[in-house]
């Protein structure tokens, strides 16, 4: 095409999605070239702010490694991760809903028995967590796997600490009642990372970076949807400003504070501990 001006750019470019074989391709490439060019013509974007938008960009790339994604946390202190959540991971009444997945997540945690420990010596406040895996009418399920991890009580994952080193993560399987338990330290909230291009856009913006208190959690079993989840701290101070949009209601749980004492996997603590309970609700696939 020659002579592309303002008015007829656009159409210009949607054209050349014709000779695209893949229907759902050409669908949402079109959509993207025509919202990209109502922002530039809607913000009339200079130059310099363009070129500020690639260098960003660039620079989130940059921060990316095989413990970090930084682009992911760039989706969700947006919001998108959770609107993408939100339209693919609709629920029906009483099932466990999903929230983010986090930049932090690790695959191949190791499998642990009823009430280990994950935290593995990571220094925090004990915890207990238990609950049962059942299905929206409450029977349990046999064989559901429980990925939990989170982070130290000092507010850092394993993965952001130096050197090879994992700790507050594993995997549980349920038996023939749904139960599942485990021992860990209680979670705090804690800042998103802020030493990259994210971290920057959200102090610009005035925004905190602050998320609350939780555990990680993906529910799996076979002939079920998988659901990647949250369990928040109640009465935590960024409930209502989770720096990435996660919080949901039904998520919140009461980490219940005891003296020392008899403890929920049978045995007895010589230290205060708290302890939460949470049952998760799966949808058949």
């Amino acid at each position: 095409m020659r002579n592309a001006t303002e008015d007829n750019l656009t159409e210009a470019v949607l054209a050349k999605l014709n000779g695209a074989g893949d229907a759902r391709f050409r669908q949402v490439m079109g959509s993207l070239i025509r919202h990209l060019h109502g922002f530039i013509r809607e913000t009339e974007l200079t130059e310099k702010e363009w070129l500020a938008g690639i260098q960003f960009l660039t620079a989130v790339g940059h921060k990316c490694d095989d413990k970090r994604q930084e682009f992911i946390l760039l989706s969700d202190t947006l919001g998108v991760s959770m609107l993408v959540d939100a339209i693919n991971h609709r629920k029906p009444r009483g099932a466990t809903e999903n929230t983010v997945l986090g930049p932090f997540y690790v695959s191949g945690a190791k499998d642990k028995p009823m009430w280990a420990d994950i935290a593995e010596g990571a220094p925090g406040e004990p915890a207990y967590v238990w609950g049962r895996v059942l299905d929206v009418e409450g029977r349990p399920i046999e064989g559901a796997f429980i990925d939990v991890w989170q982070t130290d009580g000092e507010g850092f994952y394993d993965a952001q600490r130096p050197g090879d080193v994992q700790y507050a993560r594993g995997r549980f399987t349920t038996g023939a009642d749904g139960r599942y338990g485990f021992k860990t330290i209680k979670p705090v909230s804690y800042p998103v990372p802020t030493d990259g291009p994210v971290g920057k856009m959200l102090l610009r913006m005035g925004r905190h970076p602050y998320r609350p208190a939780h555990v990680h959690a993906i529910a799996t079993a076979p002939g079920y949807e998988r659901v990647a989840t949250h369990l928040f701290v109640a009465g935590d101070e960024y409930l209502d400003s989770d720096a990435v949009f996660g919080v949901k209601h039904s998520l919140v749980v009461e980490f219940k504070d005891h003296a020392a004492g008899p403890t929920p996997d049978g045995k007895r603590s010589g230290e205060p501990f708290c302890s939460a309970e949470f049952d998760f609700r799966l949808v058949q696939a």
